[in-house]
């Protein structure tokens, strides 16, 4: 499957299908993150599964829209800048984690604190092997092999779904292929940890 599924009414683009299969796992009206957001559509996806949402991101234009909802908070913060890790969240933790298309390793232990016991964290951007495809083609921005499942990221998480590889159906004449890696993984009183595991096949 193709990043099709959940067309955002609001033009934002697709949600990816690794987010779209994941989120629901998030507890029902738990507070979601979204970092590097850019327009937000992991964010209004989160929304309209009924999820009160943070968007975190240097340019926040893209949010106008949602500026003044009382379910949306709006963060513009540089997360590079000066070492970029001291996040305007006031060690808050959140129900989901969101990272799409973003990669700035000095963040992958702020990102494992900002997840709660009962949350779920997100993450999904390009591998090497991308930059035999185009952009982004620079190492500094392409995970390494099984990068993700380092303990930079997800020590003290339970890894629930890992995958790296070609995306289905990207593979053709008018678009790109895409070579990702991508993490599921959930704080350990999630359900999905022990007490509920998630069935392996479910989509």
């Amino acid at each position: 499957m193709n990043e099709t599924t959940a067309v955002n009414p609001h033009g934002h683009g697709r949600a990816s299908d690794w987010i779209e299969r994941f989120l629901p796992g998030v507890t029902p009206g738990g507070r979601v993150l979204d970092v590097a957001c850019g327009a937000g559509r992991h964010l209004r996806r989160a929304l309209a599964l009924g999820h009160p949402a943070v968007g975190l991101d240097r340019d926040v234009s893209g949010l106008s829209d949602l500026a003044g909802r009382s379910d949306v908070e709006i963060v513009a913060h540089d997360i590079e800048a000066a070492g970029g890790c001291d996040l305007p969240l006031s060690a808050r933790r959140f129900a989901g984690v969101i990272v799409t298309n973003y990669l700035f390793r000095p963040l992958f232990p702020v990102l494992r604190e900002l997840v709660g016991e009962d949350g779920l964290l997100l993450y999904e951007t390009f591998v090497l092997g991308q930059e035999r495809y185009g952009k982004p083609s620079n190492p500094e921005f392409l995970l390494r092999p099984n990068e993700l499942l380092g303990p930079a990221l997800v020590e003290g998480l339970v890894v629930i779904a890992f995958e790296q590889g070609a995306l289905p159906g990207t593979l053709t004449v008018t678009q790109n292929p895409k070579i990702v890696q991508r993490i599921c993984a959930v704080g350990p009183k999630h359900p999905w940890a022990e007490t509920e595991p998630r069935p392996i096949g479910f989509v």
